[in-house]
């Protein structure tokens, strides 16, 4: 049975940083794609960011909103992918969600092409 699980999430001041982790369990995703994805009170579910593994050589993907703020890495030998989240803003709160999927071939930004989901984490940043 595939799990993920995040943690790392919390309540931030403006400005501050988070490094958010998700560790996967009952399958290794190192040739699919993981994901971050972020949904607000009220709002869709959006993606944030995505790794894809071999044999694209760990190709990685960031929506506009987070470039140059938010870094994705992920450790193959922990399974375990990471979000590094800094120069934090209020619209970055939102419930944090990790995903995955064995397919390599897919749009990484459609929530619908992911297999697994985590349980999420709750990300706040106060103004």
């Amino acid at each position: 049975q595939v799990q993920l699980v995040e943690s790392g999430g919390g309540l931030v001041q403006a400005g501050g940083s988070l490094r958010l982790s998700c560790v996967a369990s009952g399958r290794t995703f190192s040739r699919g794609i993981m994901g971050w994805f972020r949904q607000a009170p009220g709002k869709e579910r959006e993606s944030v960011a995505a790794q894809r593994g071999s044999p694209f050589g760990n190709n990685i993907n960031y929506v506009d909103s987070v470039k140059g703020r938010f870094t994705i890495s992920r450790d193959g030998a922990k399974n375990t992918l990471y979000l590094q989240m800094n120069s934090l803003k209020p619209e970055d709160t939102g419930v944090y969600y990790c995903a995955a999927t064995s397919n390599f071939g897919i749009n990484w930004r459609n929530v619908d092409e992911y297999d697994y989901w985590g349980q999420g984490t709750q990300v706040t940043v106060s103004s």
